[in-house]
C-alpha cells in the first residue's frame, strides 16, 4: 500500500466509541446500581446474540427492534419488568451513550491529522447512529471528524457477515478485491468484529482497554488475529501509519 494514498479507517460505534455499559446509569434509577449493571451486561449480550442468530437464520430485523427486544429479554431474565414509558425512555437514552474516556482526545487529534478518512461503521440503524454521532453530548462535538456514517440497513445483515464489510468497501469507493480490502482499517473493541473484517482481508486495530490481551480462538493464524492491538484510541493513528510505512 502506497503511503501517499488516503487511508480509510472505519470506527465501530457500540463498544468502541460508545460504552454500552453506560446505560447502567439509566437502569439504576429503576433497580439500583448492582442490579442495573447486571441487566446492562445481559442487554448487550442478548443484543449481539440476536444479530448473530438472525444472520444464521437468514433473517433481518432492525437494530432498533433488536435493542428493544433484547432489553425485554434481559429484564425478564433478571426477574424484573418496566412499563412501556420507561422502556421508551431507555431506548432514547441509548442514543446518548457515554463515550470512553480516550475517545474525545483521540478524535481531536484525528481531526488535525491529514491522510486519513474516518467513517463510522455500525450495526445500528441509520437513525440510531446518526442520533448518537450528531446529538450525543459526548460524541457530537467531534462529529465533523467522520466523513460518513455507514450502517448495515441496506445490506440487511449484521457484522460479522462478509457482505457487511464488502458494503463498507463499496461505500468508501474501494473495490472488493484482496488488495483494496487490505487498504482499509477497522477500529473495534469487539473481537467478533475484528475476526469478521480480517476474514475478508481488511486490517484491524483491536481496542483492548482492559489490557487482557487477545484470547479469541475462533480462527487460527494471522487471519484470526488483529493487525494491531491498542490500549486506547489515541494509539490508532500511529499504528496505522507505521503499518502503511512498513515499519
Amino acid at each position: 500500500m502506497s503511503p501517499n494514498k488516503e487511508i480509510i479507517v472505519a470506527f465501530d460505534l457500540y463498544g468502541t466509541l460508545l460504552s454500552t455499559e453506560s446505560i447502567a446509569k439509566e437502569l439504576a434509577e429503576h433497580f439500583g446500581d448492582e442490579k442495573a449493571q447486571s441487566i446492562a451486561t445481559l442487554w448487550r449480550r442478548f443484543q449481539l446474540e440476536y444479530t448473530w442468530r438472525l444472520n444464521s437464520m437468514g433473517q433481518f430485523e432492525s437494530f432498533s427492534s433488536i435493542t428493544r427486544n433484547s432489553l425485554s429479554h434481559a429484564l425478564a431474565d433478571s426477574g424484573v419488568s418496566l412499563d412501556d414509558s420507561s422502556i421508551a425512555s431507555l431506548m432514547k437514552a441509548y442514543d446518548s451513550l457515554s463515550t470512553f474516556p480516550d475517545v474525545a482526545p483521540a478524535l481531536k487529534a484525528l481531526s488535525e491529522t491529514s491522510g486519513i478518512t474516518a467513517v463510522v461503521f455500525s450495526n445500528g440503524t441509520q437513525s440510531m447512529v446518526t442520533n448518537s454521532v450528531k446529538s450525543s453530548p459526548d460524541l457530537s462535538p467531534h462529529s465533523s471528524v467522520f466523513a460518513d456514517i455507514i450502517t448495515v440497513d441496506s445490506v440487511r445483515k449484521f457484522k460479522p457477515a462478509p457482505d457487511v464489510y464488502r458494503y463498507l468497501a463499496e461505500k468508501v469507493g474501494k473495490g472488493k478485491g484482496s488488495e483494496e480490502m487490505a487498504e482499509m482499517w477497522l477500529v473495534s473493541g469487539n473481537p467478533f468484529d475484528v475476526v469478521g473484517c480480517r476474514a475478508v482481508g481488511m486490517q484491524a486495530a483491536w481496542v483492548d482497554r482492559a489490557g487482557n490481551g487477545w484470547t479469541d480462538q475462533l480462527a487460527q493464524g494471522q487471519e484470526g488475529r488483529p493487525t494491531a492491538v491498542v490500549k486506547g484510541l489515541g494509539e490508532v493513528v500511529d499504528v496505522v501509519r507505521r503499518h502503511v510505512e512498513g515499519k
